[in-house]
């Protein structure tokens, strides 16, 4: 098993070779497929679309919260495609770390001109 922080630079690693061969202005379906083909050919697991149940007390709510790509099992990438990045898109990370009990989230935003200021790195420490 690689090191989370490896796997993490694996991802960014991944992203920067999207980020540098489409650029910013696409849409987010765009950014996602690529990102995967990146991930599969870094020999990394990846799953696309993965459902997150939200649980409020004793009721479990299926209502459609899907992760955009998990990595190895560990690690929520929420992909971006805007022109900046608000606090609710943390919290949107930061809630399906909790729900998916995982341990690291990156946000990540190709709407920008260069790609290190569109990422974001979290843990639920």
């Amino acid at each position: 098993m690689r090191n989370l922080n490896e796997i993490t630079q694996k991802i960014i690693g991944c992203a920067i070779e999207v980020h540098r061969n489409l650029g910013p202005g696409m849409l987010e379906s765009a950014y996602q497929t690529c990102l995967v083909h990146e991930l599969k050919n870094a020999n990394l697991k990846v799953k696309t679309e993965v459902p997150v149940s939200v649980i409020y007390k004793d009721i479990k709510l299926d209502q459609g919260y899907r992760i955009d790509i998990l990595v190895e099992e560990k690690i929520v990438i929420e992909l971006k495609s805007v022109e900046s990045i608000t606090e609710v898109h943390h919290a949107q990370v930061l809630t399906y770390l909790k729900f998916a009990k995982m341990p690291i989230g990156l946000l990540i935003n190709f709407n920008v001109k260069l790609l290190t200021k569109g990422l974001k790195r979290f843990t639920l420490q």
